[in-house]
């Protein structure tokens, strides 16, 4: 099914939005996704995330969280076994099943850490901007010649403006 909305406005006036775009416009986001195990994603400051997974019944062992290219996948395995060893079920209420859970990651989003504690388990999320993306002061320089003093050239005369002005 595709959007009632049209992005080609925004499409026209971003750059780099495009895998965004793509989501939004396939659906992606909208479509029925499994709800086990439950969830909470908390902003804990402007670059501070946390992602905590009610996982009780499951160990350090059982769960695999991997990070790669925008998106961390967290993956529990129980085994088989375990549930014959308890005897048998008048009604089993906790859940206690795989599961595989994805999570798309933004740009320059990076896991810090993973602590399973009382049944929870907490993956710390951070936005790492590098140096090279951060705001920066664009100094505007001419291309006149006739600016560039004859005795100097145009790179040291570069250099002197910028300490007058720092």
């Amino acid at each position: 099914m595709r959007s009632a909305f049209d992005f080609a406005p925004y499409r026209r006036s971003t750059v780099g939005f495009d895998r965004l775009f793509d989501m939004l416009e396939n659906g992606n986001m909208g479509q029925a996704q499994e709800n086990y195990p439950p969830f909470d994603l908390i902003k804990k400051g402007d670059n501070d995330y946390c992602i905590q997974l009610a996982v009780a019944g499951f160990t350090r062992d059982e769960i695999d969280i991997t990070s790669q290219q925008n998106q961390l996948i967290v993956t529990g395995r129980k085994s088989d076994e375990s549930s014959e060893k308890e005897g048998d079920f008048i009604y089993r209420g906790i859940a206690n099943r795989s599961f595989e859970r994805r999570f798309a990651l933004a740009d320059h989003i990076q896991v810090k850490g993973a602590d399973l504690k009382d049944g929870l388990l907490s993956i710390e999320l951070v936005r790492e901007i590098p140096e090279a993306m951060k705001p920066r002061k664009i100094n505007i320089g001419g291309s006149d010649k006739s600016a560039i003093g004859k005795d100097q050239p145009a790179s040291k005369q570069t250099v002197d403006a910028q300490a007058e002005h720092a």
